[in-house]
Formats: structure tokens, sequence, C-alpha cells
């Protein structure tokens, strides 16, 4: 009996990650932090994602559980993680990439649907322990609004930096003051957001620089932010000493908790969508200390051939270069493979690797690795800080241009691979020069930035107490279903 009793008072969170690879791999290590609490997690994956996974660890010789990412986890920890698979309202079959409005708006009207009904179901149940809460990606359109329904408190999990939020959060801002949404926005600097220096457009996301924002992607993320505005708490994957200005703001309109990093540190839980290139280990190995250049654009963003190719010519320029590529076969977003200069394989054999897909923490925490030339996805960007490797920026897409500002313009911790949004060869070639050459600067700022990352994970440190402090809060909003009106 005293066993049953305390089952039934474990908080129980219901967790949604948005079904992509930069999204999914800290709610997976967020849902393994929780459990580690003595939360009972359901963990809510869609079946392409889960299939994407289970394909992946086959490729590498894996016998994957094709049920359960987490089984190993559980096995060994014990952890309460309740694996669920649903579909995102769309066959296996449908290529969501060639197809991204469509899935847009599948993700806009069917899949809250879909979750909503499995919510419905689960409660209704009587599931032990009971569920208290959703813990759902902050680009979604509907946690609010089913949260609301099954009075559920809704956690809204932002993955990227406190500085991207903000801009989104003080949309109206920007609109009132015409730097967006306006037939002739204005592109001097923005000075009005609380608790942001003077920020100039450009480092805005993209979809905030846009001058006609009225795509199925400009309407679903701009829904979804609308959406996390609503939301009983936010917790966000940055640390409070990197942003504190930023975040103090926020703090004064909404119970926003930086609780990072979150991200992948020796995790057994498979996320990947892809399986890894064998041989970049012993690779590495056979190279000295800080002399690779490791390249690296992400699982998501398209890159054009043509900027392809003139990084390759970059390369090809520092003819001593020893480098590691990671590049995805869809990385074009088309179905052509062959994107390098003919002969370039040939050309850098002995000091250049090619992969299609590689461990990043791996390969950013090997002594090796002296360079990242990134996009400057979030993830990406605390790994790298975490393991000391300055940054070669590139930023592409959505909240990477205000990444890219962190990185250079604040923290000094990386440098941008070209001054304008232009690619040339010869550019692109000195900056690798200077990275991998003069970089003592940035490499002695990085320690300091590592530091505040290690500090705030420490048992006294801001992002465990912020931890600490959210869990108590979330615990307090709990009220019996009784006194809840409907």
């Amino acid at each position: 009996m005293a066993a049953a009793a305390e089952q039934h008072m474990k908080p129980h969170a219901i967790m949604v990650p948005v079904p992509l690879q930069g999204h999914l791999i800290p709610s997976v290590e967020l849902a393994l932090k929780l459990a580690s609490n003595g939360f009972t997690i359901t963990f809510i994956n869609t079946q392409i994602t889960h299939s994407k996974i289970t394909l992946a660890r086959s490729l590498t010789g894996e016998s994957p559980d094709d049920e359960d990412i987490f089984s190993d986890q559980r096995n060994l920890h014990g952890f309460d993680i309740r694996y669920v698979t649903l579909s995102d309202g769309f066959p296996l079959s449908f290529d969501r990439s060639r197809n991204h409005n469509e899935f847009m708006e599948g993700l806009l009207l069917a899949f809250p649907v879909i979750v909503d009904e499995f919510i419905g179901n689960l409660l209704s149940s009587d599931v032990n322990p009971p569920v208290s809460y959703l813990i759902a990606d902050s680009f979604f359109v509907w946690p609010s609004a089913v949260a609301k329904k099954h009075c559920l408190v809704h956690i809204s999990f932002w993955t990227e930096p406190a500085l991207a939020f903000t801009m989104y959060y003080h949309i109206h801002l920007l609109r009132r003051h015409g730097h967006f949404d306006s037939q002739d926005n204005r592109r001097d600097a923005i000075n009005y957001i609380p608790g942001v220096e003077a920020i100039e457009c450009r480092d805005l996301p993209s979809y905030l620089q846009d001058s006609e924002p009225w795509s199925v992607m400009h309407r679903y993320i701009f829904k979804s932010l609308e959406d996390a505005r609503e939301a009983d708490f936010v917790i966000c994957n940055t640390v409070f000493e990197l942003e504190s200005s930023t975040i103090t703001a926020l703090q004064e309109t909404k119970p926003f908790y930086a609780i990072g990093p979150i991200f992948r540190r020796g995790s057994a839980v498979a996320a990947d969508f892809w399986p890894e290139t064998p041989g970049c280990g012993p690779w590495l190995d056979a190279r000295p200390e800080n002399s690779v250049l490791y390249i690296s654009f992400g699982s998501l963003v398209n890159v054009g051939k043509e900027v392809i190719q003139e990084i390759a010519h970059g390369l090809l320029q520092n003819s001593k270069l020893s480098f590691l590529w990671a590049i995805r076969r869809d990385i074009t977003g088309c179905e052509e493979t062959k994107v390098l200069p003919v002969g370039f394989e040939d050309e850098v054999r002995g000091r250049g690797l090619v992969v299609a897909w590689c461990s990043q923490i791996e390969v950013l925490s090997h002594s090796a690795t002296g360079g990242f030339l990134t996009h400057c996805g979030w993830n990406s960007v605390l790994e790298s800080v975490w393991c000391e490797v300055p940054m070669l920026c590139f930023p592409l897409l959505t909240d990477q241009f205000t990444n890219r500002k962190l990185v250079v313009d604040d923290w000094k911790v990386g440098m941008n691979m070209c001054g304008g949004k232009e690619v040339g060869r010869e550019e692109v070639a000195e900056n690798m020069k200077r990275l991998m050459n003069d970089a003592e600067g940035l490499r002695e700022n990085m320690k300091e930035r590592k530091k505040t990352l290690q500090n705030a994970l420490s048992p006294d440190g801001s992002s465990e107490k912020n931890f600490e402090q959210f869990m108590h809060d979330i615990k307090l909003k709990i009220q019996p279903k009784s006194s809840i009106s409907t």
C-alpha cells in the first residue's frame, strides 16, 4: 500500500519534442534529467522519427530495440520513461523534406488532433501516477490549448538561446516600431527590447528579417510563439551568466528558467537520424593537436552546391590544412549527390576526410580538432563551447543569425566565415587560415566560457539551482482536479 501511494505521488509529465534532430536530442536529455529526479515521463515521438532512428542504428550494425529508444537507460538506471510513437498525420512513405509546406500544414492541423486524442485517452485510462504536466517544444502551435483542455500545467521547452526567444516574444514591439511586417522595414539598430542592448536587424532570427513573412512556415513559427506566450512556465537551454540581462527581463513577465546546457555528454540513447560513418576516430587519432578543421552544417539546413564548392576551393587553397567534413547526402535539398568539385577528394587525400555523418560531440572533444566551421545551430554552439573549439560562423536560417551574434560579437569565441552574404573562396580560405593559426585570443575566451558552463552545472551552479526552483514551482502549481473549474 505504501509503495502504491508513493507511486501515485510521483510527478508525471508528457513530453513532446518537435520531430527534428536538433530538437529531439535536448528533449531526450531533458527527459533523462527529469527521470533521474523522480519524474515519470511519457515521451512521445513521431513514427517517422522513430523509424529514422531505428534505420540509422541498423545500418551501423546495431541490433536496436524496435520499440523503445530509452530501454537501455531504463534497464541501467530504473528510470520510469514510457515511450510512445504517434503518427504525424502522414504515411511513413511521405517525403517530408520535398513536400515541406504540406508537412508544415500537417503539423498545424493534423498532429494537434492526434496528440490531443492520445492525451485524452491516456488520462481517461486512470494512468498511474496521474499526469499533471505537459512539456512541449516551444515550436508547436497546440500545447496551451491542449493543456488547458485537459487541466495540465503547460511547460514550454525553448531549445534556442534566450535572446532569440525574447525577439519573438516582443514581435509586437518590432511591428509597432516598423522593424518587422511593414512594407518597408526599418534597417537601423533595434534598441527597445527589454534586456537587450541595441541589436542589428541582421542578427534577428531569419523569420523576423523577411520582408514578406506570409508563407506557411512563417504562419507556423509565429503561431507557435504566440502559444508559448501562454505557457505556465518556460524552460530554456541556456545559461543565466551567458544571457543575464535578457533572462532577467524575461523573468519579469514570465516564469523563465535557464537550465542549460542540455546536450549529449555520454548518453546512450539513440537519437540520430543518420548512421555514423565509421573511421572518424582513428583518422583523428593520427592528427596532431588542434590541427583539424571540422566542418558541418547540422542535421536540417540545406546548403547550395555553389556555396559548398566555394568552401571546397577554400580548402584547396589551404593545402596544408587537415579537415573533417560531414556532408549529409540531402544537404542541397535535391537528389544531386556529387556536390564537391571534380577530383576534390583525390586532391585532398591524406589530409582531408569527407563523411556523410559523424558523432559531433566525439569529433569536437577530440584533441586533434582545432576549429569548427558551423552553421551556428544552438546545439553546435553549446557543444563547441563545452569542447573549447573556436568557431568559424556561417549562419543560414532561423536562430543561427542570433547565435552568430552571441558567438562572435558578445562572447568573442568565434569569427565570421565571410563578411557579407556572398561566399567567395579567397575570403573563405583566408578566414580558415586565421581561425586555425591565429586563434589564441578566441581559445582564451573559450576557456572562460567553458568555465561558465561547468560552473552552471555544478551543485551550487545557476542552472542546477534554476532546475531545482523549477521543479519546486511546478509542483506548487498542481491543484486537485476537483478544484479546477471546467
